[in-house]
């Protein structure tokens, strides 16, 4: 799924663990519950993605190296393992992270 268009796709309860997803447009996408454990999400486009409790929390979560989070809501995330190297968080809301 590298680089491949999921803009405004319904993702939630996913389960991709593992997945390689970088450079994925994933604009306006529902990830609500998806399990995104281990994925690699470099480069990827989570501008205005629904993200929720649980969305970051595996001990080993996702890569999001130069991920554009503008605007992501990001509330009460659990962030241990998570990498956001050079990532845009841009207007992301972390409150009660």
């Amino acid at each position: 799924m590298s680089n491949d268009d999921l803009t405004e796709k319904n993702l939630s309860q996913s389960d991709l663990s593992g997945a390689d997803l970088a450079g994925a447009n994933l604009t306006g996408a529902n990830l609500s519950g998806a399990n995104l454990a281990e994925a690699n999400l470099t480069g990827a486009n989570l501008t205005g993605a629904t993200l929720d409790v649980g969305f970051l929390t595996a001990p080993d979560g996702p890569n999001l190296t130069e991920t554009n989070l503008t605007g992501a809501d990001l509330t009460y995330q659990n962030l241990p393992g998570v990498n956001l190297a050079e990532a845009n968080l841009t207007g992301a809301n972390l409150s009660n992270v």
